[in-house]
């Protein structure tokens, strides 16, 4: 019995709130000293102010939810989706926390707790389940949007005001990637040689919608590659990587996905590359993602082991093309899953530097996330667009003339930040800068030496 003054404690344990294998452990969030380090590298934190959306509220909701305290109910869900997943604080974090599986665990929970309105689910089911996992699709998709841009349809949707009464549907339509004509799926099943004496033979993954939003892309990268010395194969059978299925906590999705990858990428290559950091970075931890599979926690841990980005690869390789002088300023954005998932820094800087006449200008704050992150600009509009603001005018201050990073998404959402906020700039991947500085009959180097497909 309390003496007089004192007050009796009571504690009744409460069931965690997640369940399941894929949640968010105890071991990894408690590593969160609270420190606060992280918040000015947290975009959403930068432009909301607000402590539960910040990775270290995020972290103290989680644990909240995992001690029985919080439920999985529309104030945790909309915190947890307004993260971006850029994983800004892993970089920043001195306790080694690895935000990132924490946030995609969180989702999981999400998905396997939450349901969400209708309209969304249709949306998730039709993008997650029918579109990206399947070529068929993603051709049909890649078809209809080429036939939407180029027919005059797109022409007269928007001077003719028929979205006007629609402005969600005007803000998707807006951010719609260019389709590229031809599409990259018919390179799919082919071999490149080297140019010269070959040096590596490496696998390229072309990923999903770059197979024709970013076809130009994809053929400069295997050039690239080409003209350093190595054969490059595009296995057949290869998917969509599963990253956004990562992101967007359907976890199954992405362990499906993983295993038709590992099965269909050749063990006798050097590495398996890829252009596209947010790709790269999933694709490096498919053996975390099938760990607990029997069956495939091996292989995943041998096709982790080869994988490199492009830029990553070259860098340690060395180049050994042949570079004509690429004059003008040039700024890099680094792309977060390059920069903070695979902690790859130097490599594409490394790249630029090495083109002659090339100004390699430092960008301001060029780890923070652009707005991008896989498909955040897409469901999350209106932050993305004042993330992106703030990168663009950082971007105008430098005073270059090109933006150069190194995944699709990013080029996607700098190339509307230019167009909004900018002053022309143009926006390349590095390896496209690569391409450009390759000898040519072209005059000018920033022609549309993509036009120069004889070659490959």
């Amino acid at each position: 019995m309390p003496s007089m003054g004192q007050t009796e404690i009571t504690t009744t344990e409460q069931a965690s709130g997640f369940q399941g294998p894929d949640k968010p452990e105890w071991a990894d969030y408690s590593r969160c000293i609270h420190c606060g380090l992280c918040l000015n590298y947290c975009p959403t934190y930068r432009e909301l102010g607000v402590e539960m959306d910040s990775p270290r509220g995020r972290i103290y909701q989680m644990a909240a939810v995992d001690e029985g305290r919080l439920p999985i109910g529309e104030h945790f869900v909309r915190h947890i989706d307004l993260c971006l997943d850029c994983r800004s604080c892993e970089t920043a974090c001195p306790s080694g926390v690895e935000y990132g599986k924490l946030v995609e665990a969180a989702r999981a929970q999400i998905e396997l707790h939450y349901r969400r309105p209708w309209p969304e689910r249709l949306a998730r089911w039709l993008v997650f389940r029918h579109l990206f996992p399947s070529p068929p699709n993603l051709k049909i998709a890649g078809s209809l949007l080429r036939f939407y841009q180029s027919s005059g349809l797109r022409k007269m949707v928007r001077h003719g005001g028929l979205l006007e009464g629609f402005p969600r549907l005007a803000e998707l339509e807006a951010l719609a990637p260019e389709a590229e004509f031809p599409a990259f799926f018919a390179q799919i099943g082919k071999t490149f040689p080297a140019r010269g004496a070959r040096r590596f033979r490496v696998a390229l993954h072309a990923g999903c919608i770059a197979n024709f939003a970013f076809a130009r892309l994809q053929e400069a990268t295997v050039r690239v590659l080409q003209e350093n010395g190595c054969e490059v194969v595009i296995a057949p059978g290869q998917v969509c990587c599963g990253a956004l299925h990562v992101h967007a906590g359907l976890r199954e999705l992405a362990r499906e996905l993983a295993r038709r990858n590992i099965a269909a990428f050749p063990k006798d290559v050097d590495a398996i590359v890829t252009n596209a950091a947010g790709c790269g970075s999933t694709l490096k931890e498919y053996d975390y993602l099938l760990k607990d599979d029997s069956q495939w926690a091996e292989r995943a841990r041998a096709f982790a082991a080869r994988m490199k980005d492009a830029t990553e690869f070259l860098a340690e390789a060395g180049l050994t093309q042949e570079l004509r002088p690429l004059p003008g300023a040039v700024t890099y954005q680094d792309s977060c899953h390059l920069l903070h998932g695979q902690k790859v820094r130097q490599a594409p800087r490394q790249l630029l530097e090495a083109i002659p006449g090339l100004r390699l200008i430092e960008l301001p704050h060029s780890d923070i996330c652009c707005g991008s992150a896989g498909i955040y600009n897409v469901t999350e509009t209106k932050l993305a667009m004042q993330v992106l603001r703030s990168k663009i005018q950082a971007v105008n201050g430098t005073g270059a003339e090109t933006v150069a990073t190194a995944n699709p998404g990013c080029i996607l959402q700098l190339r509307t930040g230019v167009r909004l906020y900018g002053r022309g700039q143009r926006v390349l991947h590095v390896l496209e800068l690569l391409d450009r500085s390759r000898p040519s009959p072209l005059v000018d180097p920033w022609g549309n030496l993509t036009r120069d497909r004889q070659r490959q």
